[in-house]
């Protein structure tokens, strides 16, 4: 027995060391990076979670483009604003979307965030021209923004200057935006249904930057057999693919009854035309990730970036008040704000800047993979690898911002306070893959927080402690709970 066993040990010490030297051939041409363990990659040198912080130190020592090991599998992070450029807008190289095995299992190559080819391609350009039909950059849309706005401002009206967390009710607003655009009307806060999706959408959108969700990356067959947070998080996807499925079909009920008003409409009218299409790019399937798709891109981001804006008027006082100022000179005070007065409010809209540019949501942009073998600035990344723009890398550049970690709104003016715009702010990405709902999420910011500060000062609840700037890591990266208390400028006797 004895001998068998120690035939046995060393077979797997031979196993062992024929892994790591086919590891360390397999990587010789890959940019440089922490050296990787068998199995376990560079969880050793870098622990499990990945923090932007940890990404940019990792850049320090080993150049803008470098290589993470996730057990065999490598990942080529592109980081500052050059080389991020490079991968993004300069080139279609990297425009593809890396199916990993949770996102094959999760999506099936469906909607349109994590979809390739020519699925993605059909879907993508039928958002965007829908978009616009549904009044994106228009005033029909800027309406209803203003009108949930004014919820928002109701909300925090009733708290009656009492501390109030305003998570929730920032998230009921925002996420009620996508639901006029896509559903066409509104849900109300009371809905439990409604309720209920948010809740799975919350926990999917959690789970994506978990310790369960890297195992199901590295051990798939694995996972997919045992119980944990990942069935739970797939579940809630499920739940949520529901919930858009049962608006579908009220939408098909009543889909002769009226012209198209919302997205799903327009859906179902070019699922009708191209019936007789011999692969027919539209399906109920693509509409309800499509739906999944525009909640995560329209509702946890700028949900998230409200809070943190809120949380930084209070940490900022000066700036707030700055921006009231600013408001209360620049607009008459019966006068209703629109989008179009961003230019009147340059110091505002620079706060605003200040605030996507400082507290980016991601942890890096939505990881991509190389379409087909790529030389650049001499390194070879074969067709496939896992491809990762740090974007936050570009927004705290120290070669293109003058004080990247500091709250400076004067990053976005000129010396004499008007608003410039630059090509280092990339808090959408760029290129083929640019975030949809750019010019929608830009939009709600504006009248969001102008319409907010023209009606109240925001403080501290008396005897808080100075809030933490430090982000919540997760799928997205989120302040701590917090509360604040509304007070208005305009008291009424």
């Amino acid at each position: 027995m004895d001998t068998i066993g120690q035939l046995l040990f060393a077979l797997f010490l031979a196993g062992v060391m024929l892994y790591f030297l086919k590891q360390l051939w397999s990587r010789r041409n890959y940019p440089p990076g922490p050296f990787p363990l068998p199995f376990i990659g560079v969880a050793w040198q870098t622990g499990i979670r990945i923090t932007p912080t940890l990404l940019i130190k990792l850049a320090k020592r080993y150049g803008n483009i470098y290589t993470i090991w996730s057990g065999h599998m490598p990942i080529v992070i592109f980081s500052g604003f050059q080389a991020v450029k490079e991968a993004i807008i300069q080139t279609e190289d990297f425009a593809e979307r890396q199916m990993t095995p949770f996102v094959i299992d999760a999506v099936k190559n469906k909607g349109i965030i994590f979809s390739n080819g020519p699925s993605w391609k059909h879907q993508r350009r039928f958002g965007l021209v829908t978009m616009r039909k549904l009044g994106l950059g228009k005033k029909g849309m800027e309406g209803q923004i203003e009108e949930e706005a004014h919820r928002l401002v109701e909300v925090f009206a009733r708290a009656k200057e009492q501390p109030l967390d305003p998570s929730l009710p920032i998230t009921n607003a925002v996420s009620n935006l996508i639901c006029t655009v896509v559903f066409g009307y509104r849900f109300s806060v009371e809905d439990e249904k409604f309720q209920k999706m948010l809740q799975d959408f919350n926990y999917f959108a959690k789970f994506g930057g978990s310790f369960f969700y890297l195992l199901y990356e590295l051990f798939p067959r694995l996972m997919r057999c045992l119980p944990g947070p990942h069935q739970r998080a797939l579940c809630c996807l499920g739940c949520i693919i529901s919930f858009a499925k049962e608006e579908i079909e009220k939408h098909k009920e009543l889909q002769s009854l009226h012209e198209p008003q919302d997205f799903i409409d327009y859906y179902l009218l070019q699922m009708e035309k191209s019936k007789g299409d011999p692969e027919p790019a539209y399906d109920e399937d693509n509409l309800a990730q499509c739906i999944v798709d525009f909640f995560i891109a329209g509702t946890e981001t700028t949900a998230t970036t409200l809070q943190w804006a809120l949380l930084l008027m209070v940490a900022y006082p000066e700036v707030q008040e700055k921006v009231r100022k600013e408001i209360e000179d620049a607009l008459d005070p019966i006068h209703s704000i629109c989008y179009q007065d961003r230019k009147k409010l340059p110091y505002t809209y620079a706060v605003i800047h200040e605030v996507l540019r400082l507290k980016y949501v991601l942890i890096v942009g939505i990881p991509r993979q190389s379409a087909k073998d790529v030389n650049i600035y001499g390194f070879h990344i074969p067709k496939g690898t896992l491809v990762v723009t740090d974007l936050n890398s570009v927004l705290h550049d120290p070669k293109r911002w003058e004080t990247p970690e500091k709250f400076n709104p004067h990053h976005f003016l000129d010396k004499d306070g008007h608003f410039i715009s630059r090509e280092d702010f990339l808090p959408f990405g760029a290129g083929s893959r640019v975030c949809l709902g750019e010019q929608m999420a830009k939009m709600e910011l504006f009248l969001f927080l102008t319409i907010l500060l023209r009606t109240f000062r925001f403080q501290l609840p008396e005897g808080a402690k100075e809030l933490s700037q430090e982000p919540v890591v997760g799928m997205s990266l989120h302040p701590h709970p917090y509360k604040l208390c509304a007070v208005p400028h305009c008291r009424t006797p």
